[in-house]
């Protein structure tokens, strides 16, 4: 036999029903039985529009976190901006060492080297992050990973393929003058 949800309120004047979808609302397990009035709830039960429920049919609520102070939040941001000119910082001077670090590999090897030369600086830089001890809550976990991330990339490209031409500009400009 299915549970229903006893009424938390009386039905609203109109139609009698209480519900505003049309439907004849299934009578609560009192109802049935003796045709009495269901229970009052009690006086500690929160109302059905604040409790969400997880499909079970109980009030299961998520535990908020506790609310921030000013100190934590500019703290917080304080670090996050520290990584992100950090990683900002890493981009610059890891794009131009990427030209002369990998000078002597040749063709589509010395890509592939930079490329993955610049993914295990920005995992160092994970770990580093995670080292800051930053107070986030869950739903900002993923801050450490992805504050930075797209100036990271782009800079980085952008600062190697610039100190690269800049440094085999000679060679470009005799290959011009032929």
């Amino acid at each position: 036999m299915a549970k229903f949800k006893k009424r938390k309120s009386k039905p609203t004047s109109g139609s009698g029903s209480g519900r505003s979808d049309g439907q004849a609302e299934p009578p609560a397990k009192d109802d049935v039985a003796g045709g009495a009035e269901p229970e009052p709830p009690p006086a500690t039960a929160k109302p059905a529009s604040s409790a969400p429920t997880d499909g079970s049919g109980e009030g299961a609520r998520a535990p908020e976190p506790p609310p921030e102070s000013e100190s934590q939040r500019s703290e917080k941001e304080r670090k996050l901006n520290l990584l992100f000119w950090m990683r900002v910082t890493l981009a610059v001077g890891a794009g131009a060492a990427a030209t002369f670090v990998f000078a002597d590999i040749e063709g589509e090897d010395r890509r592939w080297a930079s490329i993955a030369f610049m993914i295990i600086l920005f995992i160092g830089t994970v770990f580093v992050a995670k080292g800051m001890k930053m107070q986030l809550p869950s739903s900002d976990r993923k801050k450490i990973v992805t504050q930075g991330l797209g100036s990271y990339v782009f800079l980085y490209l952008f600062v190697w393929i610039v100190s690269y031409t800049l440094v085999n500009l000679e060679s470009v400009q005799s290959g011009i003058n032929l």
